[in-house]
């Protein structure tokens, strides 16, 4: 074990990868949580890596940015994946999670290893320039470290307002009108789906744009900067009469086996819905389910009263209501390394959503990175940047000074980014099919990274615990 700590600010999927990487690399650790004495407008509980949204990482294919930017993580013995691959639920071609026994069994790992002190107080400053440290506060920052954050990077920080799901009971849904499916029929039929005809998605379509939104407060008036990945439903609704059902509503790919032969064409253009509600599992029995793609920003009062108008859901009962609240980021390409280090200040670090990365995985990614750079800071070695060939280390380049669109030129506006094939260097040899070249995208990184790994491993020395 090494002398020196580091402190990781901020418990959730980066601050408990970050915290888990460095433990098992022989160094004590501080993980700080304010939570459950300050709590924020999206969290229920007082658990390390709670999920405020969505309950799924995204498509489980390799072959997918989001499923190879796991297949990545698996690679760096990530706790964070490792414990949503335990606690998965069939989500069709998606890794979910039921999101308590997800966020129950990361606390308990992490409380339970012998050089990870937990400590639940609000973190109000900085840690001093020797201390090794990490902030992994996400994009729901207390409002006494944001201001400390500010000051020290003299950058306002960035902002966009982001909006959850309700969840509802799964015994409340009319099942004679819903039916189970998965979208081509990949993986297991997992979603619950509930049918529109165009009458009824046209009279539910005005209720969304009419429906009474809840009020921002004061602070966060001054803008309605929505994240295009997580749009609420009803500004998806003003945006067109059909942009639903190209998003969020889309039917293509669903078929109910009652309706008929799916491949006599007549039949399936005569009996193929208007629109489709999606309902995916938070738990692997289905007590609960999630409305997918309903984040929204209406009253609770018009989500119930909109929501049960969806056939099928006439009678639903909801568990949570949908949230909308405000996200904070870094201007992260004018402050980081690709290393994850402040320009400024080489013993800080960021990780997960507040560097301005998308989604759970990433901000897994993000922990993962700044919990090797903290553990070889400690250990007197030099940080490592991930390759540019692999989805870890393109999207740690977009977030860094290594964008020198975003980061040398004041009118470009930093927004977040998710895992994405569009970040990564473009192959030796083009390959026009998509499929192929996606493959090849794969093949290509895990080859990297597995000699990466053999590089980092000698260099590194890694001490694996067993806890």
């Amino acid at each position: 074990m090494f002398d020196k700590e580091v402190i990781v600010i901020g418990a959730g999927l980066a601050g408990s990868e970050a915290a888990w990487q460095i433990a098992n690399a022989g160094i004590s650790v501080k993980l700080i949580e304010m939570r459950p004495s300050l709590s924020t407008p999206a969290h229920h509980t007082g658990e390390f890596g709670e999920l405020v949204c969505s309950n799924s990482f995204g498509a489980l294919s390799p072959d997918r940015a989001a499923g190879l930017l796991q297949e990545e993580l698996r690679t760096f013995n990530s706790l964070i994946i490792k414990t949503a691959d335990q606690f998965s639920v069939p989500a069709g071609g998606a890794l979910a999670v039921d999101r308590s026994k997800f966020s129950n069994s990361l606390t308990e790992t992490l409380s339970a290893h012998p050089l990870i002190e937990i400590k639940r107080i609000e973190q109000l400053d900085l840690p001093n320039e020797e201390t090794i440290s990490i902030i992994a506060t996400g994009p729901l920052t207390s409002k006494e470290l944001a201001i400390q954050i500010r000051k020290f990077t003299g950058i306002d920080s960035c902002h966009f307002f982001d909006a959850a799901s309700p969840i509802i009971y799964g015994d409340t849904i009319n099942f004679d009108i819903a039916f189970k499916a998965s979208r081509y029929d990949k993986g297991d039929p997992a979603y619950f789906n509930c049918p529109m005809i165009k009458k009824d998605y046209l009279n539910f379509r005005n209720q969304l744009i009419e429906g009474e939104q809840a009020d921002l407060k004061d602070f966060e008036k001054e803008s309605a900067n929505f994240f295009e990945a997580c749009l609420p439903i009803e500004e998806i609704a003003r945006r067109g009469v059909d942009t639903m059902r190209y998003g969020p509503l889309k039917s293509i790919g669903l078929w109910n086996p009652e309706w008929g032969d799916l491949f006599d064409r007549e039949n399936r253009l005569k009996k193929r819905p208007h629109a489709i509600v999606q309902l995916r599992k938070e738990d692997i029995e289905g007590k609960l389910l999630n409305m997918v793609g309903f984040q929204t920003n209406l009253k609770w009062s018009e989500q119930k009263r909109i929501f049960r108008m969806i056939p099928g859901l006439e009678k639903a009962e909801f568990v949570r209501f949908g949230v909308m609240h405000r996200n904070t980021f870094l201007e992260s390409p004018k402050l980081l390394l690709p290393t994850l280090q402040f320009l400024t200040r080489k013993t800080l670090l960021a990780a997960g959503q507040i560097t301005g990365t998308e989604g759970y995985a990433a901000a897994a990614a993000g922990g993962l990175l700044a919990g090797i750079n903290a553990s070889l800071l400690a250990k007197n070695k030099s940080p490592v940047t991930f390759p540019s060939e692999s989805i870890i280390g393109s999207l740690m380049n977009f977030i860094s000074n290594k964008n020198e669109m975003m980061s040398n030129q004041k009118k470009n506006k930093f927004q977040p980014m998710p895992a994405s094939f569009g970040l990564l260097p473009e192959l030796n040899n083009k390959i026009k099919e998509k499929k192929l070249r996606y493959k090849a995208y794969q093949e290509r990184s895990l080859k990297v990274l597995h000699e990466f790994k053999k590089v980092l491993d000698k260099s590194f020395k890694k001490v694996h615990l067993s806890v």
